[in-house]
């Protein structure tokens, strides 16, 4: 459907059977991130507009879905995994293991393409990191960040969650 294909275009945008034929025409990869991960990145990113983690969180939990960004919004609510049958779910933490797995399947030369990744190192800082933040904030806005990605959390096993907690 190249001549209905725009940077604006969007999946909704097309009927069921376009959508189903584009689909399955397609190889379908999705990288997915522990979700506390990717609001704790996202505070960093953006420091200068709150001034704790824990203002930032509440700032997150009061927008909800309404104004949330796709920076720390649901991952189900963007990607659809229910709607969407993905080939390939690439977890951070893992990518140098299955990113090597997803070239060799598609057929294109690993060692030219895949740099090396030290996400595992970058998994333990996160680690480290959630410790530290997630202490500022109060058991209710743990239980909101919980309820908040509940879905998330149920879609994919994300090991290193506060959720323990």
């Amino acid at each position: 459907y190249p001549w209905r294909h725009t940077p604006e275009t969007q999946l909704r945008d097309f009927n069921l059977t376009e959508i189903e034929a584009m689909l399955g025409s397609y190889t379908k990869v999705l990288f997915v991130r522990d979700p506390f991960q990717r609001l704790i990145s996202t505070f960093m990113q953006e420091m200068g507009s709150s001034s704790s983690f824990s203002s930032f969180v509440q700032d997150v939990l009061d927008s909800r879905h309404h104004n949330a960004s796709v920076a720390w919004k649901p991952l189900v609510s963007l990607c659809q995994p229910c709607l969407v049958q993905y080939d390939y779910v690439v977890m951070f933490g893992f990518l140098s293991q299955e990113l090597g797995h997803l070239l060799r399947r598609a057929g294109l030369p690993v060692d030219s393409l895949l740099t090396e990744f030290t996400d595992t190192q970058v998994r333990w800082t996160y680690s480290w990191l959630s410790e530290q933040m997630f202490s500022e904030l109060s058991l209710q806005q743990k239980q909101q960040l919980s309820h908040f990605y509940r879905w998330d959390l149920a879609a994919f096993p994300f090991s290193s969650s506060f959720r323990s907690d």
